[in-house]
């Protein structure tokens, strides 16, 4: 099983305790060692569910950014410096300008190599990024399980 994750930026509105339960929940079914997630490289749910991922499955994990590793924000990198030994993969796609394009592009390549996509949407927020995604992902005919945290 191949699974895309998506989710907000926006995590300080609830505890770690509480995202490590979301996961166990609804990421843990599907983290079989057969597994291969593809995470964006950002921070909030992308960073939050890399860490937990890595420290309670042994599913491959795939970090996804639409430039560099290095035009990550500082939090975002710091998780993928503690995991690196997880990481089977860093997918740097590019992009010459970090705007709405580039992650739209980032999270389409996502889908397009995953099964499925699991959102964590910011509850009662406009559509985002997030929605973008997991609306491009039912476009593609594949399954999405979503979240709102």
């Amino acid at each position: 099983m191949r699974v895309a994750i998506t989710g907000t930026r926006s995590t300080g509105h609830r505890s770690l305790t509480e995202y490590a339960g979301f996961f166990a929940q609804y990421l843990g079914p599907f983290a079989l060692a057969t597994s291969h997630f593809f995470i964006g490289g950002a921070k909030g749910i992308d960073s939050l569910s890399l860490l937990w991922l890595a420290g309670n499955t042994g599913a491959a994990l795939t970090v996804v950014v639409p430039g560099t590793l290095d035009q990550q924000p500082a939090d975002a990198r710091q998780a993928i410096t503690r995991t690196r030994d997880r990481i089977t993969e860093v997918v740097e796609l590019g992009a010459a300008e970090l705007r709405t394009p580039a992650y739209f592009a980032r999270n389409r390549w996502m889908v397009d190599h995953a099964d499925m996509t699991i959102g964590f949407p910011l509850a009662g927020a406009p559509p985002t990024g997030t929605w973008q995604t997991l609306n491009y992902t039912a476009d593609q005919g594949k399954p999405r399980l979503i979240v709102p945290v």
